[in-house]
């Protein structure tokens, strides 16, 4: 029978949309709440996975932009500014969307999966405020 466990982590972070023409064009901060939900099939003593060995999925990544301004490399105008001032800046070749923060958490935490395990789909679900996420699965 397959079985879903899930775990949530939360962090601060800054990042602006340059090409959007609403307020989200301008440099903002959230606190970002995820959700790691893996699937898969239970061993003979019911686990899917232990909730330690969920941490070490992600905990590195949640740490690294943690109090971090996320800047998309395309952004010179805020890139210059932030490495000027010697400020904690996490760099990524994409636009820093909610859906495209849920990529690269999932991209994170596929790549540290153990080999063998009982996964049989991760997703990743991340929080930009209380009322809105952006959610993206990875079947394996």
């Amino acid at each position: 029978m397959l079985t879903t466990i899930s775990k949530q982590f939360r962090w601060e972070m800054g990042h602006r949309l340059p090409f959007h023409e609403g307020l989200c064009r301008n440099m903002h901060g959230h606190s970002y709440e995820a959700h790691v939900i893996l699937t898969g099939h239970p061993d003979d003593h019911g686990m899917v996975m232990d909730y330690y060995d969920m941490k070490w999925l992600i905990q590195d990544k949640i740490d690294e932009l943690d109090h971090c301004f996320l800047c998309d490399a395309s952004d010179n105008v805020v890139l210059d500014f932030l490495q000027s001032h010697s400020m904690k800046t996490v760099v990524v070749d994409m636009p820093t969307t909610a859906e495209n923060i849920a990529r690269l958490l999932l991209e994170h935490v596929c790549a540290k999966l153990p080999a063998p395990n009982r996964i049989t789909s991760v997703r990743v679900r991340v929080y930009e405020t209380e009322k809105t996420y952006a959610e993206v699965e990875q079947s394996l």
